[in-house]
């Protein structure tokens, strides 16, 4: 099949979570013998922090206005099998007008912020979907699975609606050697969120403050750095997709943080988390309704609410984490790789397709 795809970033990693899902999943198709071309808005800050090194498995196309790309864009996508818009894209809703008067090819959302674009449908809208655009699409799917497809189709009026979560390419992803700028006792790798701090302060930083002796790490962008931190915290502004394994192999444990809207939803690991556990490090996580579904809870992750967790898991024995790490990622290499992924997407695709279109226009949740 054909694929065009208009989304918000697979250049570059800095400051999004899409890239690097993007990246697994699309090689997949690649692989599986699929033709992907993928049109991406030349913005600024992702100019600046461009990492990726090789696009062989797709056609990228940067574009610096939309209205200067337009024309054969929309004829790409017209002799496509599939078109894929997804969230964030800027000028989404203009493209999007476009791509649901396409005849041909079947029509897709791919939504990875499915609970921020729901929350904000409910407030101001969002600039890269109208919510009367939504019922347009033959298969909506979504980063979030569980009630959200529910919503998608009862309140939103989404034909088709299926997940398809986040994952890991194994080839970029896995355990690698020790690097001392990275070494820490408990690592942490995400970009700043406002939702996220009273869990960043009661789970990463609390523990630093109890532990004066250990290392922590803190990787992302955006964050206030003239704030007071903990001196045995390091503070690094990015890590590439290249040195996210050496970050996690580095890390006794890591940390991983869910952002209140995605976590009122539930069924929203991040991609990071699938990262962590094919590298083989043991992940120190809060709860999410359905985290379950992607892995054993009490076996293959430790399970934290407070300061008090977090420090009881930093001072288990090496043996014992090294084997909650091995489960997860047999978990993960056997579950949620980017091949499986993609897997997912035809198997998704090949449903949609199953059904005439006048039969599509009927609302279903896969």
């Amino acid at each position: 099949m054909k694929f065009t795809i208009f989304g918000l970033t697979i250049s570059s990693s800095w400051g999004n979570g899409h890239a690097t899902p993007y990246r697994a999943i699309l090689k997949a198709l690649h692989r599986q013998g699929h033709q992907v071309h993928f049109y991406e808005k030349d913005l600024p800050y992702y100019a600046q922090h461009r990492d990726l090194a090789d696009c062989d498995f797709l056609s990228l196309y940067l574009y610096s206005d939309w209205d200067n790309v337009r024309r054969s864009a929309v004829e790409q996508a017209r002799g496509s099998d599939v078109v894929i818009c997804a969230s964030f894209c800027p000028e989404g809703a203009r493209i999007i007008a476009e791509v649901l008067e396409l005849p041909g090819p079947l029509r897709l959302f791919y939504d990875l912020d499915t609970p921020v674009t729901l929350g904000a449908m409910e407030r101001e809208g969002v600039e890269y979907l109208r919510a009367d655009q939504i019922p347009g699409f033959d298969l909506y799917l979504s980063f979030t699975g569980g009630a959200t497809l529910t919503e998608l189709r009862s309140r939103w009026g989404a034909r088709f609606a299926a997940p398809l979560y986040g994952c890991v390419d194994p080839e970029v992803h896995s355990r690698t050697t020790r690097r001392p700028e990275f070494a820490c006792d408990l690592s942490y790798m995400g970009t700043y969120a406002t939702d996220r701090q009273a869990k960043l302060e009661s789970l990463f930083l609390g523990p630093a403050r109890k532990l004066a002796a250990r290392r922590f790490v803190l990787a992302g962008s955006l964050y206030p750095w003239d704030s007071q931190w903990p001196e045995n915290v390091r503070k690094i502004e990015h890590v590439g997709p290249g040195d996210h394994s050496a970050l996690y192999s580095s890390s006794r444990l890591t940390l991983n943080i869910t952002r209140e809207e995605m976590a009122r939803w539930g069924y929203c690991p991040s991609g990071r988390f699938f990262e962590a556990a094919a590298c083989g490090t043991p992940i120190v996580t809060d709860w999410f309704d359905g985290l379950d579904h992607f892995f054993d809870c009490d076996r293959e992750l430790l399970m934290v609410r407070s300061t008090k967790d977090v420090v009881s898991a930093m001072t288990r024995p090496d043996s014992e984490l090294q084997g909650i790490a091995a489960r997860a990622r047999e978990r993960t290499l056997s579950e949620h790789t980017g091949k499986q992924r993609a897997r997912e997407l035809i198997g998704a695709i090949e449903q949609a397709l199953d059904r005439p279109r006048e039969q599509r226009a009927r609302s279903e949740v896969a």
